[in-house]
Formats: structure tokens, sequence, C-alpha cells
């Protein structure tokens, strides 16, 4: 039986993530750092409170599934620098 690995945005960039080893700690620390900024948070709410009564619009429909991919996207960074540094015994500061 064959598996297929599913080409999703987060799926590519987690395995580009994971052919690399040349991660640092400050570069898993500023991986850390990222998120998303107070106006990105409120549209996304915004856009998933529409899409939970059902009133998206296609173009809304569309920026949810952008905020949706560079969420696991994100997610996916985070998850391998908090792994490099649980790796290397080190300890992040309080992302």
């Amino acid at each position: 039986m064959r598996v297929v690995t599913p080409n999703t945005e987060a799926a590519i960039l987690g395995r580009l993530i994971q052919a690399k080893a040349s991660m640092n700690r400050e570069v898993a620390e500023y991986l850390l750092s990222i998120d998303f900024g107070s106006r990105d948070v409120e549209r996304m709410n915004f856009l998933s409170n529409l899409a939970q009564k059902g009133n998206l619009s296609p173009s809304e429909n569309a920026e949810l599934d952008s905020y949706l991919h560079v969420g696991n996207l994100l997610a996916i960074m985070q998850s391998k620098a908090r792994g490099y540094l649980k790796m290397q015994n080190l300890s992040p500061h309080s992302y």
C-alpha cells in the first residue's frame, strides 16, 4: 500500500524545515517570537464568526483560508523550533 503525503503549504514547509539541520538557538527563538498582530487576530475572529453563521462571501472564505494556511505554517515552524530547543536541552524564553 502506498502512502500519499499531502502537498498542502503546511506539509511542504514542514518537509523543508525538517530537511534542514542547521537551526540554532537564535533562529529557534526568533521563530517562537513570531505571532499575528492584533489587527490580524481581530480580522480572523471576524471572519470566523461569519463562517460559523454561514455568511462568508467567496473572497472572505479565501481570506480566511489564507489565514488558516499561514497559521498552520507558523505552527509547524514553531513546533520544529521547540523540538530543536528540547533536543539541545535549551529552554526557550517565554513565548
